[in-house]
């Protein structure tokens, strides 16, 4: 009889117990679903904010190249200005613009890097800018000097070099200006527009300071 009366309550236990490891292993595998579930949101929303990334025929991917060979021309008159120039503000800056320009077109090549794209494209330059002046006959961009301008600029002497410089790079800034604005009408990518926007301050205080130098000199 004691044997009969203690055996329901083992049976009663284990038939209890049973679904608790089920129980525990849903209550688990929920949590885990709602994890996975929030971590995707977030993941969504950082996408989204970062935007996508620049594609082939972007305007960012035209600025980056476009701006790049621009600024290049710039660097390589800035530095004839620094060697050569007779003027020591010219000279002052002629090294300071060599510099931040050369450091811009390294940011611009990392960002064609990021966006696995090539420092080249299949497009012809200035195709990217939602309005305004294209390339010339030569196939410059805005401001940009002829290779005549350049290599008279490297023969120049003394104060001819001061005044060839400061003709040819107000020009070549306000060009720049001109493909910047085309740019912000165009991008929202904050990194982008960040510099565009650096570019355009920088630029438009050198050539005030430019033609307050020209005006100096008469």
């Amino acid at each position: 009889m004691p044997t009969a009366v203690q055996d329901p309550p083992v049976t009663e236990q284990t038939g209890g117990a049973a679904p608790r490891p089920a129980s525990r292993t849903l209550r688990y595998l929920t949590l885990a679903v709602t994890a996975l579930m929030l971590l995707a949101v977030g993941w969504t929303a950082a996408t989204l904010a970062a935007g996508r990334t620049p594609g082939e025929e972007s305007a960012e991917a035209g600025f980056a190249r476009d701006m790049s060979r621009h600024h290049a021309q710039a660097v390589e008159m800035a530095m004839i200005a620094y060697a050569k120039g007779q003027d020591p503000a010219i000279r002052q800056m002629g090294y300071d613009m060599a510099l931040t320009q050369q450091a811009q077109i390294g940011h611009m090549q990392r960002w064609l890097q990021e966006w696995d794209l090539l420092p080249t494209g299949t497009r012809p330059a200035m195709e990217w800018m939602p309005d305004g002046v294209r390339v010339d006959a030569n196939g410059l961009m805005p401001g940009m000097a002829t290779r005549e301008q350049i290599t008279q600029l490297h023969e120049a002497q003394g104060a001819e070099v001061d005044r060839l410089f400061m003709d040819l790079i107000i020009k070549h800034h306000l060009g720049g200006i001109h493909m910047v604005d085309g740019l912000l009408k165009t991008s929202d990518r904050a990194e982008v527009v960040r510099m565009a926007e650096a570019m355009k301050q920088a630029q438009q205080k050198e050539i005030n300071e430019l033609r307050k130098l020209q005006e100096a000199a008469g």
